[in-house]
């Protein structure tokens, strides 16, 4: 017999061997059966109880962040929405001073002059004044037969004649007066036109003060939604921060691209000021360090522009200093942004000079026949496209600024609610592998039954015939008696 087959009741035949094994361990097993589920549901209890107590804990420390996360995203969307509304008042502001302040005294104007065309245009629908009580005396007189008197003849002529007289100059005077108002009716149409230009103009811009008002109230709106810190508010400010984390990572990975376009420019004439064989590391050049390092400074300075301009926020200290000293940090700034830029435009065209060395150098130990010369203003187009890159990618890296705030700000929230779901996972995993140890601790326990199950069958039948005995004495005793 081998060492592999010491246990081995009947040689040779392993299934019988078992066979035999299996039966003379039933009893034992049979009789350990109550330890042997007390010690699996221990390990069930050992083993899944910290992973439900590590999910437990896991998913109330989820909600714990997800409450910081809210109060912050409320927080940063108050101050938003109240910075809209401030620069909506004074939007506002801006438009009653300038286009609204001399209201009352064009309206004190327009009712002079509309209290004077009213008069003027009364006068002239006025009729001529009836003829005074004389004048029908005269005319009386006039009737009387005067043949036979020669001066009283005269006489009438005379009065006739005055009275003709008086009455053409008074229909004179009143022609002209008619025309002299006339012409002032005439004389108001251009200024009739001007109101009613002024008073479009004037509707005009109360209907602009009035769609800013409506701005303003829906902004007033979601600023209360904020304040009662509403699942609608929540909702749109996280989208809000989403989109925005979105945009300014593409606006900062066309800067990102931009940055290495200046890296290009200024690496190969930095490895002529700071020497092409100097290395910090094995395979990092410092001439690469210094154009990195000035690339970095020129972001910084435009850094440091935007928030003495007071457009990013990412430093209080700046925000909060004074006039004066702000406006002396914004020149000190740019001073110094523009130096760099200038920099980097002698650098490229540094470059520009040390390709075509090359491209001279490498012709000549080529020994090739030289081409003809190009047009000199041809040849300078590269050279000048390079030193305008060269001096206006700096400003233009000064913007970054602005999505590099965006980013920060929309980041705290996308990280918090990212983290929240990872812990919500890891959460959910613990809990899953708790149940699945219990679950597998009862499967384990129920195929110890199966295997100890002809034991278990003849308990039954015991337990059966031992209960029916019991039955069958009982019911002697009540038959006796009846």
């Amino acid at each position: 017999m081998t060492g592999s087959q010491f246990w081995m009741i009947w040689p040779d035949n392993a299934i019988l061997s078992a066979l035999i094994l299996f039966v003379i361990a039933m009893p034992f097993l049979y009789a350990a059966r109550k330890l042997v589920h007390d010690f699996l549901r221990s390990v069930g209890q050992t083993v899944g109880g910290p992973f439900r107590m590590g999910a437990r804990w896991l998913f109330a420390s989820a909600r714990d962040m997800r409450e910081r996360n809210k109060a912050v995203l409320l927080a940063h969307g108050r101050e938003e929405v109240g910075q809209l509304i401030e620069r909506e008042f004074e939007r506002i502001g801006a438009l009653v001073t300038r286009d609204l302040e001399g209201y009352p005294a064009l309206q004190r104007k327009l009712l002079e002059e509309i209290t004077k065309v009213e008069e003027d245009y009364k006068k002239c629908g006025e009729v001529p004044p009836p003829p005074p009580e004389w004048v029908e005396a005269v005319s009386a007189i006039a009737k009387v037969k005067s043949d036979s008197n020669e001066m009283v003849q005269r006489i009438l002529e005379e009065i006739k004649r005055s009275v003709h007289t008086i009455h053409d100059k008074a229909l004179g005077e009143y022609r002209r007066a008619y025309e002299s108002r006339h012409k002032i009716l005439n004389g108001f149409m251009p200024f009739w036109r001007s109101l009613d230009k002024t008073f479009g103009q004037v509707d005009k811009k109360l209907t602009g003060l009035q769609d800013t008002s409506s701005k303003i109230d829906a902004q007033m709106e979601k600023y209360e939604q904020i304040n009662k810190k509403t699942d609608k508010a929540e909702h749109a400010l996280t989208v809000s921060a989403f989109t925005q984390f979105a945009i300014a990572t593409l606006v900062l990975l066309i800067a990102a691209g931009g940055a290495l376009i200046n890296f290009k420019l200024i690496a190969l004439p930095m490895s002529e000021m700071v020497g092409a064989g100097d290395y910090i590391t094995a395979s990092l050049r410092t001439s690469e360090v210094a154009a990195l390092v000035i690339i970095f400074v020129e972001a910084t300075m435009g850094l440091f522009v935007m928030e003495t301009l007071r457009i990013t926020h990412l430093f209080p200290m700046i925000a909060n200093m004074n006039e004066r000293m702000r406006r002396r940090m914004f020149w000190a700034a740019l001073i110094f942004l523009t130096i760099l830029a200038g920099i980097e435009a002698a650098l490229a065209l540094m470059r520009d000079m040390l390709i075509a060395d090359k491209q001279a150098l490498l012709q000549t130990l080529a020994a090739t026949q030289q081409a003809a010369p190009a047009d000199p203003w041809l040849a300078r187009i590269p050279t000048v496209g390079q030193m305008l890159l060269g001096f206006i990618l700096p400003f233009a890296l000064a913007f970054v600024a602005i999505p590099l705030e965006s980013f920060m700000h929309s980041g705290r929230t996308v990280g918090g609610a990212a983290l929240v779901m990872l812990v919500r996972v890891l959460a959910f995993v613990l809990r899953v592998l708790g149940n699945l140890v219990r679950q597998l601790c009862r499967v384990l326990i129920t195929l110890y039954d199966v295997t100890i199950v002809i034991p278990l069958l003849i308990e039954r039948v015991v337990k059966a015939a031992r209960s029916g005995g019991e039955e069958a004495a009982e019911s002697r005793p009540v038959k006796r008696a009846a």
